[in-house]
């Protein structure tokens, strides 16, 4: 039993740090550019820095285009997901707004985003719209919190609709996001795909 148990003390002791040093999941990286080459399930994106990005898309990805709203489709009870720049007036201006048909599973939240330095990305659902001197000021709830911010007229106003892979062709424009594998490969669980002219803003 002593040599049964000393065996099990020695591997504990292999075991343990190996399961303490596994890698964490990759964090999804962003890929904005324009599709240059589609190979089946595999397509060649051209990133805007320029860089060449291959991208996988797999069972689980969510195709997606976008169609036109407006300002004044947007009230209360709506979810909401917004770009936004803060200003120098320390408040947050919306550079783009979708409309989605129901939450999102976490009940939304605000991040920095990468579109800049001063660049926010809220997903929330909209509690109040009030008229502003240009557009609209929107007061939005999210998981753990509330925020704000004001739609000037010239803000694209889009709703996500479900899409395929007939979306896939050179020269759209994409935005998608994913765990980037070993071999430098994106694996998309998202992809806007740009449609009737419509280009993914955010």
């Amino acid at each position: 039993m002593r040599k049964i148990a000393l065996a099990a003390a020695v591997i504990g002791l292999f075991v343990v740090p190996a399961l303490a040093q596994a890698p964490p999941t990759a964090a999804p990286v962003r890929v904005r550019g324009t599709i240059e080459k589609v190979d089946g399930n595999h397509v060649s994106v051209k990133a805007r820095d320029g860089t060449a990005v291959k991208v996988a898309v797999t069972d689980k990805t969510r195709l997606q285009s976008l169609v036109k709203k407006s300002l004044a489709d947007i009230k209360a009870g709506d979810f909401l997901a917004s770009t936004g720049m803060k200003g120098t007036d320390g408040k947050i201006h919306a550079i783009e707004v979708r409309i989605f048909p129901q939450p999102m599973p976490d009940g939304g939240r605000q991040f920095a985003w990468d579109l800049g330095s001063d660049s926010v990305m809220t997903n929330a659902t909209v509690g109040t719209v009030s008229e502003a001197p240009k557009g609209k000021v929107v007061q939005v709830k999210f998981k753990d919190g509330e925020s704000e911010y004001s739609i000037g007229p010239d803000v694209p106003i889009l709703a996500p609709v479900p899409g395929d892979k007939s979306l896939l062709k050179p020269g759209v424009a994409v935005f998608l996001a994913g765990p980037k594998g070993a071999d430098g490969t994106v694996a998309a669980n998202f992809m806007y795909v740009e449609k009737d002219g419509i280009k993914p803003p955010m």
